[in-house]
């Protein structure tokens, strides 16, 4: 919102040369980001990374290999508000990645819009973000193996029900994922993160209220809500908008080996969509009370 303005307005100062230029290459590039994009290692290493993974601090746990002649589609839970967990493991080295999954390449997708945005589009590229869309996740899939594509499946309608002590994931409609992962052969790989939604606060607002409805209108407009959320301040014990300096843990679940069907029916697709539900369940329970959660707690999906 700030940086494009700034950027047009050069088109009427000496340096219009520069907007030009930049606006030519990005109508020559425009289709980068549907093939595979273009990440640089330098981008992944900055050090600014490392400082948020010890903020919290972030780590990811392995339960599995993930041997580099398949390629993967992960499904990532829960989305929380600001997605830390899977930002600092999958679009940075921060937490290692590379050397914890030898041989395999991540992706992270997200909006699509982001890459119609001068700048953002190229910054997100070299930090290995894809956008969310078919043709996009088709590609990476197709090309090689030892690729990653990383979804948080809930996506920005799991934002507006992230709240401490949380359990509740959008999955139940959710089936694409599974759809496209069954069409290229990808092994599905359930993932959870333990912690994200403890980093902030959220106000909630009741479904009739004018709120809401703004919230809901906000989507429509811009692909994602506008959530009045709150975390710490820069003094000890104010209100601000830092998150809560509180553990996050990613456990990478085991991966689920999908045949490859170029027309999968809708019951093969419900029938491996069950299978991953149940992978997913078995990945937290076995990790709940390591990581913050009761014996009790459970899995509530809609």
């Amino acid at each position: 919102c700030i940086l494009l303005p700034l950027f047009i307005s050069l088109l009427f100062t000496s340096f219009w040369l520069l907007p030009v230029l930049y606006f030519v290459w990005l109508f020559l590039d425009w289709k980068t980001p549907d093939q595979g994009g273009r990440r640089s290692a330098w981008v992944r290493n900055w050090c600014v990374w490392t400082h948020i993974r010890d903020y919290f601090p972030i780590t990811i746990v392995k339960t599995k290999d993930l041997p580099p002649e398949n390629n993967y589609l992960m499904g990532i839970h829960p989305h929380g508000l600001l997605t830390f967990g899977a930002f600092c493991n999958f679009c940075t080295e921060a937490t290692g990645f590379s050397k914890i999954f030898p041989g395999i390449t991540p992706y992270l997708a997200t909006l699509s819009w982001f890459f119609k945005v001068p700048f953002i589009r190229d910054y997100l590229m070299a930090k290995g973000v894809c956008p969310v869309s078919q043709p996009a996740i088709d590609y990476i899939l197709s090309h090689g193996t030892g690729n990653l594509v990383g979804i948080v499946v809930g996506g920005v309608g799991e934002a507006l029900k992230s709240n401490p002590n949380t359990t509740t994931l959008i999955l139940q409609k959710r089936r694409g994922f599974v759809r496209t992962a069954l069409q290229h052969g990808a092994h599905l790989i359930p993932t959870f993160i333990f912690g994200e939604t403890e980093v902030y606060e959220q106000v909630q607002f009741h479904q009739d209220s004018w709120m809401y409805k703004l919230q809901s209108c906000f989507r429509l407009i811009f692909g994602f809500y506008c959530c009045i959320f709150y975390g710490q301040g820069f003094r000890q014990g104010s209100i601000g908008l830092l998150p809560y300096p509180l553990p996050i843990i990613t456990v990478v679940g085991e991966p689920l080996p999908l045949p490859k069907i170029e027309k999968p029916s809708q019951e093969v697709v419900n029938k491996y969509h069950t299978l991953y539900v149940d992978a997913l369940h078995k990945l937290f329970d076995e990790h709940k009370t390591q990581y913050g959660f009761s014996e009790t707690a459970k899995l509530l999906f809609l």
